[in-house]
C-alpha cells in the first residue's frame, strides 16, 4: 500500500507543477505576470518558453509511459 501511496503523491506534485508552470506561463505572455526592470517582449518570450518547454515535458512523460 506504501507503494501505492507514494506513486499517487508522485502523479499529484507532477500534475501540481506542470499546472503552475502552465498558468506562470500564460500569465507572462498575456502580460499580467511581469518581471521588474525587463522589457515586456522579453518577458512574453520567457513566457512561451516555459509553455513550450512544459508541454514538450508532458510528451516525453506520457510516451515513456
Amino acid at each position: 500500500m506504501g507503494k501505492k501511496v507514494a506513486k499517487l503523491l508522485n502523479i499529484v506534485a507532477w500534475l501540481t507543477g506542470v499546472l503552475v508552470s502552465l498558468a506562470v506561463g500564460f500569465a507572462m505572455t498575456g502580460g499580467t505576470l511581469t518581471v521588474p526592470w525587463l522589457p515586456t517582449l522579453v518577458t512574453q518570450v520567457a513566457g512561451w518558453i516555459v509553455i513550450v518547454t512544459t508541454l514538450v515535458s508532458v510528451i516525453l512523460s506520457a510516451m515513456k509511459q
